[in-house]
């Protein structure tokens, strides 16, 4: 699942760059774009591989143009690259999608965003908290509620990754991980600003969605959302199997994990509509483009789901965020799980669009305060992300300019060992 923290992204300090393993040249899927450089995007994905990446894909559109792109391998041990169409576990993107699901209940009168939770799931939040929190402190993270995670994988708040191979093929309820979070302390009062990031509203919200439809969740969204959207690679999974082609998904844990270990096979339900689906990167762009297009929810609640709140570092809407780059405001999510991350960005008319995902996690390592050091990777990662997106301001701007400009850039990595644990 993505981590919660955003802060602090990608800082502008000169790093020494890392050797690549098992070094491939990037991959282009399409050529002859007018409005999109592909030798510059292909050198800018090379780059992130260069600086220590396993493996990195990703699409990205200009109109009606398309560039698909892919550098580094799929399998360290045999060298199998990595592919611009391949699978990936997306993390807490799964959140646009829940959010969607639940705005089109609303839409049609099921459920009221100002309305407590406890009118449609009056036992699962017990007393005045259960009346205090609505619908939208749910969607936008200002509940209060604390992080189930801590709960599911204790070892983590212990310095130890020994959770994640126990866990592996652990079966979890729902209600269980809401029980979880609701007994981690609280992380405001319901409805206070700044919000606070926490996979446990996600979770809530996929319950209610089964209670408002008489459906389970994963059919719903798939039905309604993933279907409607016209994706052909998208799903959330039945088993710990990824189906499809797909990259090994490798977790360091800031060096916990030394070599990094595959986690490409793993029991999801511990992430549930907080951070579950498999996409693509192609899939991603579709899947915003139909969102900000009006096709999956009606121009009044796409208006209400882009009405944001500081949260946790973002400006966040309703199960989606805005970022502020050089050429204009974008809108997306990005995700981490153990082994892989992903961000999806696109402009608010749906032109411009980026998603980009990476089979290396929590690479960098540890500071004296428990917080993770900056790594060419970052650097990398966020040159490519300003690049795609804003290419005429990114080749412009002085190399100091470009620094500053990476601030401002998701960073998908974990709250520190000393302090948090991973945030979906």
């Amino acid at each position: 699942m993505r981590i919660a923290r955003l802060l602090g992204a990608i800082l502008g300090t000169t790093l020494l760059t890392t050797t690549a393993v098992l070094t491939q040249p990037a991959v282009a899927a399409s050529k002859g774009s007018t409005s999109l450089d592909g030798t510059a995007l292909r050198d800018a994905l090379d780059a992130v591989h260069e600086a220590g990446m396993y493996g990195v894909f990703s699409s990205v559109r200009d109109g009606d143009e398309r560039w698909t792109g892919a550098a580094g391998v799929a399998d360290v041990d045999t060298g199998r690259p990595v592919t611009p169409g391949m699978r990936q576990r997306v993390g807490s993107i799964s959140k646009t999608f829940t959010a969607v699901g639940l705005l089109q209940q609303a839409e049609r009168g099921r459920i009221r965003l100002d309305a407590p939770v406890s009118d449609y799931l009056p036992d699962l939040i017990p007393g005045e908290r259960g009346r205090q929190i609505t619908v939208r402190m749910l969607l936008n993270h200002t509940s209060g509620i604390g992080d189930y995670i801590a709960g599911a994988f204790p070892s983590l708040t212990q310095g130890s990754t020994a959770s994640l191979d126990e866990e592996r093929f652990r079966s979890v309820r729902p209600r269980e991980l809401v029980r979880l979070g609701l007994a981690a302390p609280a992380t405001g009062t319901p409805g206070s600003v700044p919000g606070t990031y926490s996979n446990t509203n996600y979770v809530v919200a996929g319950l209610l969605l089964e209670k408002v439809t008489g459906q389970k969740a994963s059919t719903y969204l798939t039905r309604h959302v993933i279907d409607r959207a016209g994706l052909r690679h998208t799903y959330l999974p039945r088993t710990p199997y990824i189906k499809g082609p797909h990259p090994r998904m490798y977790e360091s844990f800031y060096g916990l994990i030394d070599p990094p270990r595959d986690y490409s096979v793993y029991d999801m339900s511990w992430a549930y509509t907080a951070g579950s689906v498999v996409s693509t990167t192609d899939d991603l762009n579709r899947f915003y483009r139909a969102l900000l297009g009006g096709k999956l929810v009606g121009a009044a609640f796409l208006d209400e789901m882009t009405r944001t709140v500081p949260v946790s570092g973002m400006d966040y809407g309703l199960g989606i965020y805005a970022l502020d780059l050089p050429c204009g405001r974008f809108w997306g999510h990005d995700g981490a799980v153990f082994g892989a991350g992903t961000i999806a960005l696109s402009s608010r008319d749906g032109k411009r669009q980026m998603a980009v995902a990476q089979n290396l996690m929590k690479y960098q390592e540890l500071d004296e305060n428990g917080v993770p050091r900056v790594h060419p990777i970052d650097n990398a990662l966020g040159a490519y992300v300003v690049g795609a997106l804003c290419p005429a301001e990114a080749g412009a701007a002085s190399p100091e300019a470009r620094r500053e400009r990476l601030t401002r850039l998701p960073r998908i990595d974990d709250s520190p060992l000393t302090g948090g644990v991973p945030a979906v």
